[in-house]
């Protein structure tokens, strides 16, 4: 872990004056260069959402964000960039997802087209090796 991380959540805590909490830390995606990029997005308040696969919480044991949930966003590199909070947590097909939700992405030109194009390119990566084959139904945890 990056001190970045250990730092990060200690201040946060104290700003609130209660006692740290241990809060889990990830990056976007699965390069760097789109990794860095989102983060940067969810620090100009671009960035206001986020869609792994349901499949790939179950293929890596990984409970489901929850409202309420704290974690820190980190560079490629591990380090801290900010902490978000889940607000909302959805579950909904690929194929029905909207205009709206893929504006909420914050990313490329904000349209559907792009979050479907770079979306399903990003599915292959990430279910591959896995039982699960990227389906136009899949669901997808916005």
């Amino acid at each position: 872990m990056h001190p970045s991380v250990k730092k990060i959540t200690e201040d946060y805590f104290n700003t609130l004056n209660v006692e740290a909490k241990t809060l889990t830390s990830w990056f976007f995606c699965d390069n760097e260069i789109d990794a860095n990029e989102c983060a940067k997005l969810v620090l100009q308040n671009i960035k206001k959402a986020t869609s792994p696969s349901l499949w790939w919480f179950h293929v890596n044991d990984v409970i489901l964000p929850n409202v309420g949930d704290l974690n820190i966003i980190t560079n490629w590199n591990g380090e801290a960039q900010c902490i978000i909070e889940t607000t909302k947590v959805s579950i909904v097909p690929f194929n029905e997802i909207t205009e709206e939700y893929a504006a909420l992405e914050g990313e490329g030109d904000k349209t559907l087209e792009y979050w479907k194009q770079v979306h399903w390119s990003y599915y292959h990566r990430e279910l591959e090796n896995t039982c699960y084959t990227p389906r136009e139904d899949m669901p997808i945890v916005c």
